[in-house]
């Protein structure tokens, strides 16, 4: 069963290729394609997505207005976030509110596709500048924070600081010589020791608690 796709994006040029990007991918099928986030309930229940690609600025209801209201009521669907570097503040407030990657609008051609595999088969892609802006925002607003380390072992710490660097399962295997399956049982105690339930969550806490 393909992937269904729902693109929120107020650049027509823009949208439009997206959308054909999408639909001659393989396993993939964008199912809906939308100017703005305006009635974005009845655009999703219309359009039943898997994952959402959601444009930050749009008039009206912004991105990350519309990533609130969208994990409210639909907390099962995943949404990759699509920026620009003059984002910061808005790339912030949009992990805060339940966003699952982030990709830059200069890197959509190369990795939008693997990304929302990776997103589906529950990753959560990240380029690593925008998560060195998120970490570097945590820390500027809380510079004493104490440190709790949830008693993570060193392997965890180590998987943990690539998934904070957006790496993928794939890369985070490579990268510390595990195998996938380890990997994701990692980050599966990752997950329980912080209490959390996803990836985003997951570098939110450990930023926060300078866990690296």
């Amino acid at each position: 069963m393909a992937i269904k796709i729902v693109i929120f994006e107020d650049n027509d040029q823009l949208r439009e290729m997206l959308f054909q990007m999408i639909n001659i991918s393989e396993g993939l099928s964008c199912t809906g394609a939308y100017a703005n986030a305006m009635d974005i309930d009845y655009k999703i229940r219309r359009s039943q997505p898997d994952i959402i690609l959601m444009d930050i600025d749009m008039p009206g209801i912004n991105g990350v207005e519309a990533v609130r209201i969208i994990k409210e009521k639909y907390p099962q669907i995943k949404i990759l976030m699509q920026t620009v570097f003059e984002d910061n503040d808005k790339v912030f407030d949009s992990i805060c509110a339940g966003a699952n990657g982030y990709l830059l609008k200069n890197s959509l051609s190369d990795y939008l596709i693997p990304a929302i595999k990776e997103l589906n088969n529950g990753g959560a892609p990240m380029s690593p500048s925008i998560a060195k802006k998120v970490l570097n925002r945590f820390q500027e607003q809380n510079p004493y924070i104490q440190k709790d380390d949830y008693k993570l072992s060193d392997r965890e710490k180590e998987v943990l600081s690539c998934l904070m660097k957006g790496m993928s399962y794939k890369m985070i295997a490579d990268a510390c010589n595990i195998s996938i399956d380890t990997v994701k049982f990692h980050i599966k105690k990752i997950y329980e020791k912080l209490h959390v339930n996803s990836k985003s969550e997951a570098v939110i806490k450990a930023i926060r608690n300078k866990l690296l």
